[in-house]
């Protein structure tokens, strides 16, 4: 059976072979893809197809870091509707046990478990394609981008006991030591990633259990090829409005296409870029009210608006009533 990954698991990969010296589209087509991987991040792409491009940028840059290179500056919005769950969970080790629980969906071919071992937790990855050919690109691409969502949980100089790899060591470590520091071990049992288990239960303190519940809803639809563009642009608009960057030229951005493409196809779906973020600030708005956890001045920032005023005038219009009106006749103790 193929194993398919989101294509999303390629971010990076253009800008890393032109500082290679290579011609990214001509080694996609050469396995086999279709260059529109390099800018539809949802499109489900054979995972061995994927082990044998990286392979071959590598072997033909001659650089023994490649996967590393496209992985070591990852974000969690690289993971889609994963890593927006991931975002939002209460600490560490809620983050890796739902990354246990739902990397399929953003990569069938990868296997993620976690093992406790006394005052340690032992994160342990494999990567099973078609063929069964070598693939240390590909697995030190997926340890790379599982380090980075641990320092980005525990601070950039955060540093695990140590780092192993099953495959043999390159020549050239130096990309390894930079990345994962000098605790690296090769030809090893297992591909893992050592932890002190205190480690991992720091809170998270920007976590927001209404947008993990909502994140969570989000992960279990269909997230393949075949999404409609209003399911891809409201999956990037609860990533985008809390951080107020919810403009359609960056959701434009993100999709790699324009903002006219983006309204053709709405259109065709009987919907508004409009239209879908209000919905979703609606739908937003409801959670935050049956959580009562927010002042009226958070939740306006929630929902991508940069003043309470702007908010009441949104909240006005869509609703004919004031929010505070709204909050008193929910029964909710919110305030600021």
């Amino acid at each position: 059976m193929t194993a398919f990954l989101r294509a999303a698991t390629l971010t990076n990969f253009e800008q890393v072979a032109r500082e290679c010296g290579l011609d990214a589209r001509a080694l996609i087509e050469e396995v086999g893809l279709s260059p529109r991987c390099l800018y539809e991040p949802d499109l489900r792409l054979p995972a061995a197809s994927v082990g044998e491009l990286l392979e071959l940028a590598a072997r033909r840059a001659n650089e023994p870091g490649f996967g590393l290179r496209m992985a070591a500056s990852r974000r969690l919005s690289n993971l889609g509707p994963l890593g927006l769950l991931l975002r939002d969970q209460p600490t560490l080790r809620h983050a890796l046990e739902t990354s246990v629980t739902y990397m399929h969906t953003h990569a069938e071919a990868l296997s993620v478990t976690l093992v406790e071992s006394g005052d340690l937790v032992i994160i342990r990855e494999e990567l099973v394609l078609e063929g069964g050919g070598p693939t240390p690109q590909a697995i030190e691409m997926g340890m790379c981008s599982t380090f980075r969502v641990l320092q980005l949980f525990l601070g950039e100089r955060w540093q695990p006991r140590l780092v192993a790899f099953r495959h043999a060591a390159p020549k050239d470590i130096h990309a390894h030591r930079s990345v994962f520091g000098r605790h690296i071990s090769f030809n090893q049992e297992f591909n893992e990633i050592v932890c002190n288990a205190k480690d991992l239960t720091a809170p998270n303190l920007g976590a927001d259990p209404v947008m993990a519940q909502y994140s969570q809803q989000l992960l279990e639809r269909d997230v393949g090829i075949h999404a409609k563009m209003s399911e891809r642009v409201r999956r990037l608009v609860v990533l985008l409005l809390p951080r107020g960057h919810c403009k359609v030229e960056v959701v434009a951005q993100h999709l790699g296409v324009d903002r006219r493409t983006i309204a053709n196809h709405l259109a065709a779906e009987g919907t508004t870029y409009k239209t879908l973020v209000n919905s979703m600030r609606t739908d937003l708005l409801t959670h935050y009210l049956q959580s009562g956890t927010k002042t009226l001045s958070e939740v306006a920032l929630l929902l991508g608006f940069s003043e309470l005023s702007a908010f009441s005038r949104w909240h006005k219009n869509e609703f004919g009533i004031n929010a505070r009106d709204s909050l008193n006749k929910r029964d909710t103790s919110f305030a600021d």
